[in-house]
């Protein structure tokens, strides 16, 4: 909660997702301007056989910020064709969102044993838990929340808990036109607002915070200097909050903003860099037609 005593004032995105939170964000991943997941899934669709292949026999499966793992079961329905089980260990803050996945994954796929393991992405011991050969999916273009020297830190822990030889399948969103990113951000059901406001009810409801939702509105918009969509939270008045479990009085002005999300967009030549700084080398990277997106497996060395 330090930066809400900063300026200008911001918070870290995980705290979006709470099990309503995680539910809101799945419902946007449904709505027609979202184009990330149905464009990534498209590219499962398209080529999970070939990725598959490019993996180790009885291969593990982990996945970061699993929620309820809709697009994963296409992989897992392909790597089901090599082998004869599979054991699969998501990670994700929500419980239900695990508890979701856990029963429609084995609903679905009788051969696959689900592992879940509620957590943020600060403690990756889990993946001790797999037999090697591992792959690692962080999918969702999730790493876009993270500022680079975060994202390269990340892929260094992830990679400090494999193997060489074990492999990561990333997920990234490209740049692209910055009608279509706003779109997308500033969904005509208000959706994306509602998953961003209830951040501010999460606060009320855990730290005794008495924010008024309804005075700030959601601000997203796509800043092309740093290459990245940025969610805002503006007070439409102004005033004062008080949060009582940190005996915090936050004044606003009019139009004062949080900073809660950011969603970096990479072009591949950032993308392989990256990579490469956290401590894998790229196999290969599947495209949609429309280059929207991308999944790089890549591989410890």
């Amino acid at each position: 909660m330090e930066g809400l005593l900063r300026t200008p004032k911001s918070l870290p995105p995980k705290l979006l997702y709470d099990d309503k939170g995680s539910a809101l964000f799945e419902q946007i991943t449904c709505l027609p301007e979202y184009y990330p997941t149905r464009t990534e899934a498209a590219i499962f669709r398209t080529h999970a056989d070939e990725i598959c292949s490019r993996l180790g026999r009885n291969v593990s499966v982990a996945e970061l910020g699993a929620g309820t793992a809709t697009k994963t079961r296409i992989l897992l329905r392909s790597l089901l064709q090599r082998q004869f089980k599979v054991n699969y260990f998501p990670l994700d803050v929500s419980a239900a969102a695990l508890q979701i996945a856990k029963h429609e994954v084995e609903n679905e796929l009788e051969s696959v044993r689900v592992h879940p393991h509620v957590g943020d992405f600060e403690d990756l011991t889990f993946l001790k838990r797999q037999a090697p050969p591992r792959l690692v999916l962080y999918i969702g273009s999730s790493i876009g929340n993270l500022e680079r020297n975060q994202a390269i830190s990340l892929l260094r822990n992830i990679a400090a808990h494999l193997s060489k030889g074990d492999q990561l399948l990333l997920g990234t969103d490209l740049v692209k036109d910055s009608e279509i990113l706003h779109a997308a951000y500033n969904d005509s059901a208000g959706v994306t607002a509602s998953f961003n406001k209830n951040l501010l009810v999460r606060i009320n409801r855990e730290l005794g915070g008495h924010f008024e939702p309804d005075t700030f509105s959601h601000v997203s918009f796509w800043n092309r200097a740093v290459s990245r969509m940025e969610l805002h939270l503006e007070s439409a008045i102004p005033q004062s909050v008080r949060i009582d479990a940190l005996d915090l009085r936050l004044r606003f002005g009019q139009g004062e903003r949080i900073h809660t999300e950011n969603s970096y967009k990479y072009t591949l030549e950032c993308l392989e860099s990256l990579l490469h700084n956290g401590g894998f080398e790229v196999e290969h990277t599947w495209t949609d037609p429309l280059s929207w997106f991308a999944v790089t497996l890549a591989v410890i060395t």
